[in-house]
């Protein structure tokens, strides 16, 4: 985050920063700042106040909404794995999954902090669930809704009913911007991962002034260990992530049962060819053979790590890998949901997220990310050579057309 660069306490800010003619010289008077540290402080303004808030309270709704909405997919989930019947062309477990995480969420984020200025930009609406041939789906929404929230046991023993689900899918409809708070929220990132029984995530962020302050990755597959280390055939490997970031603070992660929280950091590495990187699972979400060309100048040997969601997200804030790099098929649009979250936990793991220009991601114009490329992350140390690398590879590609 760029703050303003001189040594004076926020009070005195505040202070000085009252009169115009505190600041600004008179005849009789020399400035007690000089014009052009006015003129930073001016422009700093939204920054300072974004960085001097507290969001405790909104963090812990988010990850009690995103905790319970991640039951709710498990839930889902096993019943899916469980039946051998089901087919994966079939999408109505995922459909289930993803609008009633969108309910859960917008629920809880309502009780805990309130509904009169709730705002949230997320993926899905009740537009189909209203027809005719969507009543069943919509029964079966309900039904999960109530019974993941009864079993938490603090919201009361009240049942939802049909228009309360549907009202709380439908007040994803914002819009977001660059004023106001505005939550975002993915309710499955990675659909085609959850229907094959891997990775996840249920992601939210909340943005204040059009910057991501907080953010909130439930992987329910991710496993606790490295992924280094992960062994797919060991059934007693722990799994369940719970990353969380906010704004100046740093990023921790837990398990989703509640375990102490650790502090992670991304990894320090500073040679090339000794990263790792993630990209996506699927050739569809991602330019593979893009990735494998930039991946080739840095100079890379490991292979690449593929999974879904914004659970690489997680993985790379915590040191599991160096480098993500994701560049999607000419005319797809990035919406923010699918960055917001996974942005600031690698931010505040001391990672950084860029355009493939180097340019930061800018949350602040609406439901979609105007990019140059793709999205890149990784840590301080690399991220030169992998600009250099991405460009050299954009242009090679280019030429070769």
């Amino acid at each position: 985050m760029e703050m303003a660069t001189f040594s004076v306490s926020s009070a005195t800010i505040i202070k000085d920063s009252l009169s115009r003619t505190s600041l600004l010289s008179t005849k009789n008077r020399k400035p007690l700042l000089p014009l052009s540290l006015c003129l930073t402080l001016k422009a700093s303004k939204s920054t300072l106040t974004v960085a001097s808030m507290s969001y405790d309270k909104q963090l812990a709704a988010a990850k009690n909404a995103a905790s319970l909405a991640a039951r709710l997919c498990q839930k889902v989930q096993k019943v899916l794995l469980q039946a051998d019947v089901q087919s994966k062309s079939d999408k109505s477990p995922v459909t289930v999954a993803d609008y009633g995480s969108q309910a859960v969420v917008s629920v809880v984020l309502q009780k805990m902090l309130g509904s009169a200025s709730f705002s949230l930009v997320a993926e899905e609406d009740s537009g189909d669930l209203r027809k005719k041939e969507g009543k069943e789906t919509l029964r079966r929404i309900i039904e999960l809704v109530n019974e993941t929230l009864a079993s938490d046991g603090t919201y009361g023993n009240a049942p939802l009913f049909e228009e309360d689900v549907l009202a709380a899918i439908d007040s994803g409809r914002s819009e977001g911007g660059p004023s106001g708070q505005h939550w975002v929220l993915d309710p499955i990132d990675g659909t085609k991962g959850f229907l094959r029984g891997d990775q996840y995530a249920i992601a939210l962020g909340l943005l204040d002034e059009g910057k991501v302050v907080l953010g909130v990755l439930a992987c329910p597959n991710l496993p606790l260990a490295s992924l280094a280390s992960h062994n797919p055939q060991d059934d007693q490997e722990k799994v369940g992530c719970l990353f969380y970031a906010q704004v100046g603070s740093g990023t921790y992660m837990q398990s989703l049962d509640g375990s102490t929280p650790i502090k992670v950091h991304v990894t320090d590495l500073d040679n090339p060819e000794e990263a790792s990187f993630f990209e996506s699972f699927e050739a569809a979400h991602s330019l593979h053979d893009l990735s494998s060309l930039i991946a080739k100048k840095l100079g890379v040997r490991a292979p690449p790590v593929r999974i879904d969601s914004q659970a690489k997200y997680g993985a790379l804030s915590r040191g599991d890998g160096a480098i993500y790099l994701r560049f999607p098929h000419k005319g797809y649009r990035e919406k923010i949901w699918d960055h917001a979250a996974g942005y600031l936990v690698v931010a505040e793991a001391g990672g950084v997220v860029s355009d493939a220009a180097g340019n930061p991601l800018d949350f602040s114009k609406g439901r979609y990310l105007d990019l140059h490329e793709g999205i890149i992350v990784t840590n301080q140390k690399l991220m030169p050579a992998l600009l250099k690398a991405v460009k050299d590879s954009l242009n090679e590609k280019a030429s070769s057309l």
